[in-house]
């Protein structure tokens, strides 16, 4: 797979697909960025694990936090990738540790590793480099097309409301009430 240019489709697959995202490398700061994605993703429906060593039984935006993978209680579906890409072989070798194996091996903006990536696909998941989670739901769902962004996706369709100042449109996965 040519990991320089995904389909939006392929990206939207993987989005629908999973369920619980563990987060590793996301931060308690509520100015970084890794935070600013667990929030995100908690509210729109994905179960959510922040992963952060120096964090483990605590909580990353009101969410419980771990250590490490392993510490999960659940299986994950996917896992974000909030570390510099050497990192990268390391948290692998956790994922494929998991059992059951993640489906999705996402890094984030500017995180590549092609050797990890082989490792990965190789292992039978999915794997994306170099992009986020939350700005490729917010521009698959429409949301930031909202805030003057180029999506680079045209429709007609307008949402029918906004709700308190903020636009939560959808990819299409069914999300489940929380609480």
């Amino acid at each position: 797979m040519n990991h320089d240019k995904y389909d939006d489709s392929y990206i939207r697959g993987l989005l629908h697909a999973v369920k619980s995202v563990a987060i590793v490398g996301a931060s308690p700061k509520d100015n970084r960025p890794s935070h600013f994605v667990v929030k995100y993703l908690a509210e729109r429906g994905y179960t959510v694990f922040p992963i952060n060593p120096g964090q483990g039984d605590g909580e990353i935006a009101g969410i419980k936090s771990y250590a490490k993978l392993a510490d999960v209680p659940e299986p994950i579906d996917m896992i974000d990738v909030f570390r510099s890409s050497d990192a990268v072989p390391g948290i692998l070798d956790e994922a494929l540790a998991l059992s059951p194996l993640p489906k999705v091996f996402w890094m984030q903006l500017g995180v590549r590793n092609e050797e990890a990536t082989a490792r990965a696909e190789a292992a039978g998941m999915k794997v994306v480099m170099d992009r986020c989670p939350k700005i490729e739901y917010g521009r698959l769902s429409g949301e930031i097309g909202w805030a003057g962004v180029n999506t680079r996706l045209l429709s007609s369709k307008r949402p029918k409301r906004l709700e308190g100042g903020v636009q939560r449109l959808s990819i299409g996965r069914k999300v489940e009430p929380r609480g």
